[in-house]
């Protein structure tokens, strides 16, 4: 398979000489391209600085982020914006809509900043829709729309330039629960059918299990690693649970 994605050896500090905080300790792997990974940790584990240094947030102390062979590590000023905009979609657990502007809207930003001609934003947003299950909210601006359907339309936004990386920060932290499945069916379906790479940050071993591989984050470290392979998703869901055991958590605590 084709590796998209590989963390080679990265550590990340926060803090002076006098109170350092070693948040990364010397974490490497892969992601192959069209892979759903969920990234999970309690509560100050590093998942979130991990993914973070993956988007370009936050820098790396030491090591190094390759995707598609080239060190995002090293980019700076207009190239890593230009990074930011071409080859990464994020999602984020508050949606981050503009309240001014309609879903449709809201989704054609992206491609508007490409120049991206209208005929083809119009017929790009309707088949995304379509999968996604909002092309009825297209009109309707984020005070009319419930949180899974805001959730959905972010998640088109984040899909429409064919990005060759979805990050996703909590994305079902906001939803009830119908909402949650409802997002998560639409990650399988974007995964499955257009082969979209995503790698996704939870506290939740529910969400986690409609992913295809789980990674474990303790202490800054690769704790353990789940492939589901061809086990249903209640199979995978009671694996995830036995390494949340292991870890010392609970569903009731932020792992």
């Amino acid at each position: 398979m084709e590796t998209i994605l590989k963390i080679e050896d990265i550590e990340k500090y926060y803090g002076n000489k006098s109170s350092l905080t070693k948040a990364i300790d010397h974490i490497s792997f892969e992601v192959n391209k069209g892979e759903f990974i969920s990234i999970m940790g309690a509560s100050g584990s590093g998942k979130t600085t991990l993914l973070n240094c993956i988007s370009t947030i936050d820098r790396v102390t030491s090591g190094h982020i390759y995707l598609e062979g080239k060190d995002i590590t090293k980019l700076k000023g207009n190239e890593l914006n230009k990074f930011r905009r071409e080859e990464l979609g994020f999602i984020f657990q508050d949606f981050n809509l503009l309240d001014t502007l309609t879903a449709y809207e809201n989704i054609a930003l992206a491609l508007s900043i490409q120049n991206v001609n209208a005929k083809e934003i119009e017929k790009r947003i309707k088949e995304i829709a379509q999968k996604l299950n909002i092309l009825d909210i297209l009109k309707k601006y984020p005070y009319q729309m419930s949180g899974g359907q805001k959730q959905r339309v972010a998640s088109a936004r984040a899909i429409i330039t064919n990005p060759k990386l979805i990050l996703a920060d909590e994305p079902t932290g906001a939803l009830d629960s119908k909402s949650s499945k409802m997002l998560l069916e639409s990650f399988e379906a974007l995964n499955k059918e257009l082969k979209a790479t995503i790698l996704m940050v939870t506290h939740d071993a529910f969400t986690s299990s409609y992913a295809s591989r789980v990674i474990f984050i303790k202490d800054g470290k690769i704790f353990h690693e789940l492939i589901r392979g061809n086990d249903t998703r209640k199979e995978f869901f009671d694996k995830i649970i036995d390494v949340v055991t292991l870890l010392g958590g609970n569903l009731n605590d932020a792992l």
